[in-house]
């Protein structure tokens, strides 16, 4: 258990921070997570990739969070614009006029996608930064493959509409 943890712990903890924005709730949720992991372990089927497994039990663990009056109280974080939640996109060998400005594209983005509804947030963050299919996704969320597709393109028509006086 301990390796399984040491190398999927990583993956976890970085989807469960883009979802949920909060350091802390990422923290607690990632330990709720592989506490369920642990109490299904004889249920882990070796022969097969247990990383769509993890992500279901990821997600459902910060739908559960969302659904919670405390959470829901709580409002909006602001802190996914931490740089440590966002995953770097160019090199910090090069330009630095350039590094600056994708810099600042990025936090724009960050702070766009905060501002979609879950509901068009989840898609972009499992398609877009977990490497999900549509089908996948589809399958975790319990909708249809087209329904998936169709939030996603949602999504990124809102982020659009959010960025596009922001970037030009």
């Amino acid at each position: 258990m301990g390796e399984f943890f040491e190398y999927y712990f990583d993956r976890v903890f970085g989807l469960v921070l883009r979802l949920l924005g909060d350091r802390a709730a990422a923290e607690d949720v990632t330990q709720e997570v592989f506490f369920k992991v642990y109490r299904a372990a004889h249920q882990l089927d070796l022969a097969r990739d247990p990383g769509p497994w993890l992500t279901a039990i990821a997600y459902n663990a910060c739908r559960d969070l969302w659904r919670s009056s405390a959470y829901r109280m709580s409002g909006r974080s602001s802190s996914i614009d931490d740089e440590a939640i966002a995953t770097p996109l160019v090199s910090t060998a090069g330009d630095p006029e350039h590094d600056v400005l994708m810099h600042e594209r990025e936090r724009l983005v960050r702070r766009a996608l905060a501002e979609l509804p879950e509901q068009l947030r989840t898609p972009v963050m499992l398609y877009d930064y977990q490497g999900m299919s549509h089908q996948e996704i589809a399958t975790l969320l319990g909708i249809e493959h087209t329904a998936a597709r169709k939030r996603y393109s949602r999504a990124l028509a809102a982020l659009a509409k959010l960025l596009k006086d922001s970037l030009g």
